[in-house]
């Protein structure tokens, strides 16, 4: 039933809804939850579970079919809600319902009639059904004991940022209790007119529009009848549970107190602050009360800065109370800090703060380091030049704790040490975001002096994860896959800050690098947030092979730590990697593509080395060619990386690729000319557009072409097209040369582009309004364009647009004459093309951009 009426309403289901309806309310109303539960009754309750899920189904979707019935569902719903008094003892399956019962209440409130069926009951609601499930109790503090990261994502919810009638999913009583709590909050109450304007007639419609929330009249006056419990009192105490459920509502009024400034002062410094001078404080009080100011962190008042950054702070360091252990109260500080901080609650000293943290790291458990590492990134993220000087003194700090916790190869790293690599990451970053300009000498002086101490820090917990650990086991190890992004990205800022071959030999950058080559070169856990990194620092190593690997180290045949002790060279392992990632997700088929051409082009490959270069760039072709195939059906986003990255490829070795692609496919080496010459079209979208990927198109069409009419094959289509592309990529080539230079002319250029931008905005204006007039597409045109952009999007994610342009390594190709390659390609035309094998207005372009072809042209002109 709930399937067929979740979308819409049968006409056969409308007949027999009432009777439907009557049945549940008769299984749900002899629900009792004060008795045990019989070991035969899961059925009934999961059949009550259904029929509240159905309730939920027909309030939000049908209520035309089902207003009739709203009164008795909200009794029904009301009467469930208030077992909830004994939460405590109940299981999940009985905890859902209540829950649910909560969920079908928040629905009707939303509801044109809900405010008259359920404002009745407020009170009564607010009593024996929504207060007692937010108050302490048995199982809370059983499952504080533990399970505490359960107690957490119980009681401390992350996820109740919109309070609504329609959340859904919210599964547990308590959480469903305070959405209907911020939904009661949030609703108005009847008129209030005051007594002067019962006296004046023309002030009735005023008097009529002034509305009062329930939050006002009702939910907070009700709350303020529980007092803060004394000193001294435990978890056993009433005052303790009840003003456990008081900070518990406080959190699920976010909404309501948003709009009420004064309000939330008052509340903050009367009924939350005054909870950390209690001695001893209940642990269960103070990380509720945390959970609050983090959910209330958006509407603090700024002079209160000081009393809860000081009051959170001293949450931060509790010690285990009787025995009762503090995680959760440290957890929900963290979390309390880092929410106040990304909403730009600034703490009134950004260094107390850090102190606190880092000493709180030094001594805490492992679990609490975790969470502490995750609170550090956030501080230096927010705190920016405030905190910058003491970034060394930090990251020495957290090396030194990651190091003392790492376990011995190749166990994996437990989440304390992904958590630290993550912290040192957000340093690292936000030390080089800090570079001052080279013109600052004082500042450039301290800054590297810095980065050095930053780098040599790095380098020694990259040698203790990496290389000692597995110098001491008795067979080879590879450090285990955990933290690979983080690890690259690290790696990439120690091998950024080498100035000179003597800091090379200090902090062991080959021996890293090769480390993390053969770490990376069977990689098979593609996911694309744990991978970026590995890409941005392959392109560092190449940066790196070329300022300082004067010996070829990345090029020479090394021992692996595998276990099959294979060999292989830096870049042997660097390229596996790149050959795998090819095949993965888009975005690292981009970024692979990427690096297929840095790790052709740059790397010094002396002559005993092109063997290697030979080697890699056929797997990389067949790993390229292959994927483009599985994407070929229809134009798309990947063909433009895929096809350049093959490009690369044939330039380096053209009889090698073109065997490799016919290998794949008997006709390859022609399906892939012909989509190059497609790709490099002014027609096809996305198409070429940085400087390097034109450059490299017309070298390799040059080279395909001159290819062609070595087999004979002149006048063929193929070769027509890969003329025609070659000519537009020229045009295209000397218009983003020009663009280049005129930006480089002079500044007033710059006052121009303004001008003509909003020239274009006034002529985008134009083409909106005349879009007004324009005919409105049908729904069958609309289905069919959705369609057909969904087919021609879906192998590119959104994430890639970024990727789109850009500027791809190529060399000494860089330094190619273009017009050297391509005017005896021009003098060949005429005999291999007819006249009027090319449009007109292709041949007038190119006329027009190349004068000195003229001579070349006229035959190719139509008669």
């Amino acid at each position: 039933m709930y399937f067929t009426v979740r979308s819409y309403m049968p006409s056969r289901v409308k007949q027999i809804l009432p009777s439907f309806c009557k049945d549940m309310f008769r299984i749900l109303d002899s629900l009792n939850f004060n008795s045990l539960i019989e070991d035969g009754s899961t059925m009934k309750l999961k059949i009550a579970k259904r029929c509240l899920i159905i309730f939920c189904a027909l309030v939000t979707r049908h209520r035309k079919h089902t207003d009739n019935q709203m009164p008795h569902i909200v009794n029904c719903a009301i009467k469930i809600s208030k077992q909830s008094i004994h939460l405590s003892k109940l299981d999940s399956l009985p905890n859902r319902i209540v829950s649910l019962a909560f969920d079908v209440i928040s629905r009707v409130l939303e509801t044109g009639p809900g405010w008259r069926l359920v404002s009745p009951h407020f009170s009564s609601l607010l009593d024996s059904a929504i207060f007692p499930a937010l108050a302490l109790n048995e199982k809370d503090i059983e499952e504080w004991e533990e399970d505490t990261d359960e107690y957490m994502q119980k009681n401390l919810p992350s996820e109740l940022d919109d309070i609504s009638g329609w959340t859904e999913d919210l599964f547990t009583a308590r959480k469903s209790a305070i959405n209907l709590l911020g939904v009661i909050a949030l609703s108005k109450g009847p008129p209030v007119a005051s007594a002067a304007s019962k006296r004046k007639k023309g002030d009735k419609n005023k008097g009529k529009s002034e509305m009062s929330s329930i939050g006002e009249l009702l939910v907070t006056p009700f709350l303020s009848k529980f007092p803060i419990p004394s000193h001294g009192e435990d978890a056993s105490s009433v005052a303790v549970r009840n003003y456990f459920g008081v900070l518990m509502a406080y959190g699920g009024l976010q909404d309501f107190l948003t709009e009420k400034k004064d309000l939330t002062i008052t509340l903050i410094r009367n009924r939350i602050l005054p909870l950390y001078s209690l001695d001893p404080c209940s642990p269960y009080l103070i990380s509720t009360a945390n959970w609050v100011i983090g959910q209330l962190a958006i509407c603090l008042p700024e002079d209160m800065s000081s009393s809860i950054y000081e009051s959170l702070m001293k949450a931060l360091t509790m010690e285990y109370v009787e025995d009762i252990t503090c995680y959760p109260v440290c957890a929900s500080a963290s979390g309390a800090i880092a929410e106040l901080i990304e909403n730009s609650y600034v703490p009134p000293d950004w260094l107390i703060l850090l102190q606190v943290v880092l000493k709180r790291i030094s001594t805490g458990d492992e679990n609490e380091s975790a969470l502490l590492f995750k609170l550090l990134g956030t501080i230096v993220e927010g705190g920016q030049e405030k905190v910058l000087s003491h970034i060394p003194e930090i990251v020495s700090n957290i090396a030194s704790t990651v190091m003392e916790l790492l376990p011995p190869v190749p166990d994996p790293w437990p989440q304390v040490v992904e958590q630290g690599f993550a912290a040192l990451v957000a340093m690292v970053q936000a030390w080089e975001s800090s570079a001052p300009d080279e013109n600052k000498t004082p500042e450039k002086r301290f800054w590297q002096s810095g980065q050095s101490a930053i780098a040599q820090t790095i380098s020694l917990l990259l040698q203790k994860a990496w290389l000692l650990q597995a110098d001491n086991m008795e067979g080879s190890a590879l450090p285990p896959p955990s933290c690979v992004n983080d690890a690259s990205v690290l790696l990439e800022f120690v091998m950024s800050s080498v100035t000179c071959m003597e800091e090379t030999a200090n902090l062991k950058v080959f021996e890293l690098v090769a480390t993390w080559a053969d770490a990376i070169a069977n990689w098979d856990s593609w996911e694309e947030m744990e991978d970026q990194g590995v890409f941005n620092t392959i392109k560092e190593a190449v940066n790196f092979h070329q300022r300082f690997d004067l010996d070829g180290l990345f090029l020479k045949t090394l021992p692996s730590q595998s276990e099959n002790g294979s060999q292989s060279s830096v870049i042997g392992r660097v390229s596996n990697f790149v050959t795998r990632a090819i095949a993965a997700y888009p975005s690292a088929t981009w970024r692979a593509c990427s690096c297929v051409h840095t790790l052709l082009h740059a790397p010094k490959f002396s002559l005993g080395a092109q063997d290697t270069r030979k080697t890699i760039s056929e797997s990389f072709a067949q790993a390229a060619f292959s994927r483009f195939k599985s994407v070929s059906d229809s134009p798309a986003g990947l063909w433009k990386p895929l096809l350049l990255a093959i490009s690369s490829c044939y330039i380096c070795y053209p009889d090698a690729i073109e065997q490799v692609l016919n290998n794949v496919d008997g006709n390859g080496f022609a399906i892939w000319a012909s989509a190059l010459a497609q790709v490099s079209s002014s027609l096809f979208n996305p198409g070429l557009s940085s400087e390097s990927e034109i450059k490299l198109a017309v070298l390799t069409l040059s080279t395909v072409i001159n290819h062609l009419v070595s087999l004979s094959t002149g006048g063929t289509k193929l070769l027509q097209d890969c003329y025609a592309s070659l000519m537009e990529s020229c045009i295209q080539l000397k218009e983003v040369q020009d663009d280049g230079d005129n930006d480089d002319d002079d500044d007033g250029a710059e006052d121009v582009d303004d001008n003509d931008e909003e020239e274009d905005t006034e002529d985008d204006d134009e083409d909106s309004d005349d879009d007004d007039d324009a005919r409105e597409e049908t729904e069958e045109e609309f289905l069919e364009r959705y369609a057909l952009a969904a087919a021609a999007g879906e192998s590119v994610e959104e994430g890639d647009i970024d990727e789109e342009t850009q500027d791809i390594e190529l060399g000494s190709l860089d330094d190619v004459d273009i017009q050297q390659v391509v005017i005896p390609l021009m003098q060949k035309l005429p005999a291999l093309q007819p006249a009027g094998a090319f449009p007109d207005s292709l041949v007038e372009r190119i006329a027009e951009t190349f004068p000195e072809y003229e001579q070349f042209l006229q035959a190719l002109r139509r008669a």
